[in-house]
């Protein structure tokens, strides 16, 4: 997975590399973005990677007399130094102690200051939420649709929409395959294409905020073809579906007060939490 991250990645830099000094204005903009995507997720891995190392050189540090075998040649070279130390009989240094653990947080279970239906709400749309995920997929496609969400996150959505459409082939009842293919679809200005995957998600998913950004999508496509009516009722209903997610009443508005000059919000953004 990391191997074809950072391939994804490397060549978007050689683009970048190549496009930029000729690029101006709207195109140097957009280019500036991938730049700060591809500095923001290098970031990431660089922090998870430090994170992990810290964790194994501490599990590493705690079982060090017993590793065996090929196992004892994962100890870190400051461990292998402590070690010869104490063979030698000088004392090792002092460990750090270990950070302590962070406050247990509260369980879903726990009553919460909001209505009995309110409650219940949230309880059904995290078990909605927690089948989409749970879903069994072979590892051949579940390789398939994390390349795919790689490329979509560099904003290379030709190749996201290749691994995203295999995905959907061989495992038509995944809905986030779906999600991702339609919403790349729509970056791709595939409006047909979009529209199809978005009017099967709304009616496959039991997830509110998928059925919501399904809704909205519906609303964006009927607005760019000026059909204004039914994309306000689209709108409408998404935000009936799901009212934490403020993008269609941002469409709604702009229906209504510039309906000549568009800024729709398709809600892509929604897709990097996932």
């Amino acid at each position: 997975m990391f191997q074809q991250m950072f391939e994804a990645m490397n060549e978007m830099l050689d683009h970048l590399i190549e496009v930029y000094p000729k690029a101006t204005g709207e195109q140097k903009v957009q280019y500036d973005e991938q730049m700060a995507m591809l500095k923001k997720m290098s970031d990431s891995l660089v922090e998870q990677w430090i994170e992990f190392e810290e964790k194994f050189s501490l599990f590493v540090e705690q079982h060090a007399g017993t590793l065996e075998g090929p196992a004892s040649k994962m100890i870190p070279p400051p461990l292998h130094a402590m070690e010869s130390s104490t063979e030698l009989g000088e004392p090792p240094a002092k460990a750090a102690s270990a950070a302590p653990s962070p406050a247990k947080l509260p369980s879903v279970q726990q009553p919460v200051p909001q209505a009995a239906v309110e409650k219940t709400e949230q309880v059904t749309a995290e078990e909605a939420y927690n089948a989409e995920l749970d879903m069994e997929v072979p590892y051949e496609y579940a390789m398939m649709i994390s390349k795919g969400q790689g490329y979509y996150k560099l904003f290379m959505f030709s190749d996201a929409a290749t691994h995203f459409q295999s995905a959907v082939s061989y495992l038509p009842e995944c809905n986030l395959a779906r999600l991702y293919l339609a919403m790349t679809h729509m970056h791709l200005q595939n409006w047909s294409e979009a529209q199809r995957h978005f009017q099967l998600l709304v009616s496959l998913t039991d997830y509110p905020k998928w059925r919501a950004l399904g809704y909205n999508a519906l609303g964006c496509i009927q607005a760019i073809y000026m059909n204004m009516e039914q994309a306000e009722q689209f709108f409408i209903k998404a935000y009936e579906t799901c009212p934490s997610f403020k993008d269609p009443l941002n469409n709604l508005k702009c229906c209504k007060e510039t309906p000549q000059q568009l800024s729709l919000f398709f809600g892509s953004t929604e897709l990097c939490c996932l």
